[in-house]
């Protein structure tokens, strides 16, 4: 089964409409991206661990609950950046690391350019960020890398997919979530 979740909530939907539009000015363009992006990522991280803390309220302590899980925010450079924002509006605690990409132009194969990842894993699950995920081949050489790294719970974050690309990831990754 493909782990795919095609977002169907109402304002995702008409904030597509709008990034899509060819009368959407580029100012608007990337703040839309934002907003998809700290949307999707509402989604994909309703599944996260939770944890029982006691705080002190104006009134009384009382237990509430808290992320347990340390999250880390890998956008693939340079697209992924304009998602970061939006996402880190949500998580101000999530660590972000950045790994960039090229296409070999006789190839086609991703060439990894730059990897700013540290020695080991820091973070319990990491969410790769890039707004098209076209042929795969990107994301699939980042989750690659993520998975040589040491990273075991891995999502990919995107505004919009083409089958093809979540067909290849999925091939090589099966149990990697697209949102």
């Amino acid at each position: 089964m493909l782990h795919i979740h095609v977002s169907s909530h109402p304002l995702i939907q008409h904030k597509l409409s709008l990034l899509r539009d060819v009368k959407t000015d580029p100012k608007l363009f990337r703040e839309i991206v934002g907003e998809i992006a700290a949307l999707l990522a509402y989604e994909a991280t309703e599944n996260l661990f939770l944890k029982e803390v006691k705080i002190q309220t104006p009134l009384t302590t009382a237990m509430c609950k808290q992320v347990k899980e340390k999250i880390g925010l890998v956008p693939i450079l340079r697209a992924g950046l304009g998602m970061v924002e939006g996402i880190w509006k949500l998580m101000p605690q999530a660590e972000v690391w950045h790994i960039g990409l090229y296409r070999d132009e006789k190839t086609f194969q991703p060439i990894e350019y730059y990897n700013k990842l540290p020695i080991s894993p820091t973070v319990d699950i990491v969410l790769v960020v890039d707004p098209m995920l076209a042929t795969g081949g990107s994301a699939t050489a980042t989750i690659d890398i993520l998975k040589k790294w040491g990273a075991t719970r891995i999502k990919f974050i995107g505004l919009i997919a083409a089958p093809e690309g979540i067909t290849e990831v999925h091939n090589h990754y099966p149990e990697v979530p697209i949102q």
